[in-house]
């Protein structure tokens, strides 16, 4: 049977990609340090993903395993000798550090088959696989890269399921919704893996997804938190918060639309798809998880500050974008580090500091001047909660 190692056995690797691979006759690996999940992997052997529906739908997961990669590093390796692919789904921050272990794992692989393998990093990160590339060869001498050559490829991809907090019985089994993309950037004629959408240039898909999708669940749970809401679809069955969030979704839009030259019917298609993907009443998405770690989310790359930084230079409207960014600045979430962090920088150094320390921005630019009038008013209005 093929084999797949995939690192991170959370919800979305479980739920999303290694159920994707087993369901297209692959025998997945789950590398993690969770010893419960990993455990049980390897006592069940199986779990189910069930759809977040009125009807749903109940899927078997098979061939599956775990590995804990802090107490055996060595069958890691192993696996990776033996696998045709190795995914991740473990969070961008946390590719440095799983990236010494696959480096280990690709250079025994390399001396023991001339097989190739397909590194892809499923991550809500731009060139996510690109980052891990160069991780992974920082670990490696020069004719360890050379030697991997034609043996070894790295693919950037674009992943979106939404999976919620969950409340299930078994703790393996996963709730997802039934909508999920994964396309994958290659011109490779690669081993078939059911839902995986190979496409020549990937950068539209991403932006599309990253500044459409994560743009509007992050607004979506910083307006929900300020109008003192509990979960997405409560916040966007508000119709004064549904015109916020697809406001600000039809900024990001035009930049897209002007940047990729799309189609703006179709463009507005998916945004209206996006919205109601949110809206799903059996998600029971909780506003303060889904603005969890802000400071990540405020980065110059990401999904508030890029496209309202893009928008700028082709002229376009971001005056939604920047009340978005300004209602991220005021997520106050005590069991958040990151929302803590971030409270204590703004109380200690004020909002200006953050914008240019943690979003790049120049503080004179009219984005910044933009983004404080819009923070003094959210305050203002939103005294009670803040």
């Amino acid at each position: 049977m093929k084999q797949v190692v995939h690192f991170g056995a959370g919800n979305i690797g479980r739920g999303f990609i290694g159920a994707l691979f087993s369901q297209s006759g692959y025998h997945v690996t789950f590398v993690d340090i969770a010893d419960t999940i990993i455990d049980q992997l390897n006592k069940d052997r199986s779990y189910n993903v069930i759809t977040a529906e009125d009807e749903p739908t109940v899927m078997e997961i098979v061939n599956v395993s775990g590995i804990n990669n802090m107490k055996d590093e060595e069958a890691v390796i192993k696996a990776i000798e033996e696998a045709t692919y190795i995914t991740t789904a473990i969070g961008p921050n946390v590719l440095p550090h799983i990236a010494p272990l696959i480096a280990k794992g690709l250079k025994s692989r390399v001396k023991v088959t001339d097989e190739k393998v397909y590194v892809i990093a499923c991550e809500n990160q731009i060139s996510a696989t690109d980052l891990l590339k160069s991780y992974i060869e920082k670990e490696l001498k020069e004719e360890d890269i050379e030697l991997m050559k034609n043996k070894v490829y790295y693919f950037n991809s674009a992943v979106d399921r939404i999976v919620p907090i969950q409340n299930n019985k078994n703790p393996l089994d996963v709730l997802v919704e039934p909508y999920y993309e994964w396309i994958v950037e290659t011109t490779e004629d690669i081993p078939y893996v059911e839902g995986m959408l190979k496409v020549d240039n990937i950068a539209p898909y991403i932006e599309r997804k990253l500044f459409t999708v994560n743009t509007g669940h992050a607004v979506t749970a910083y307006f929900g938190f300020l109008d003192d809401k509990e979960t997405i679809d409560q916040t966007l069955h508000d119709e004064q918060m549904y015109m916020k969030v697809k406001s600000t979704l039809e900024e990001t839009g035009n930049y897209l639309v002007e940047r990729y030259q799309l189609d703006k019917k179709e463009h507005q298609k998916y945004i209206e798809k996006i919205l109601t993907r949110f809206r799903n009443k059996h998600l029971h998405d909780n506003v303060k998880r889904v603005g969890r770690s802000p400071i990540r989310k405020l980065g110059p790359n990401d999904r508030l500050v890029k496209p309202m930084v893009e928008a700028s230079k082709f002229g376009l409207s971001y005056v939604n974008l920047a009340t978005a960014v300004a209602a991220c600045l005021l997520f106050d979430v005590k069991d958040d580090p990151e929302s803590v962090e971030l409270q204590k920088m703004i109380k200690d150094h004020g909002v200006v500091h953050v914008l240019k320390e943690i979003c790049n921005l120049d503080p004179n630019s009219e984005i910044a001047e933009l983004i404080i009038v819009k923070y003094n008013e959210l305050k203002k209005r939103y005294s009670k909660t803040v």
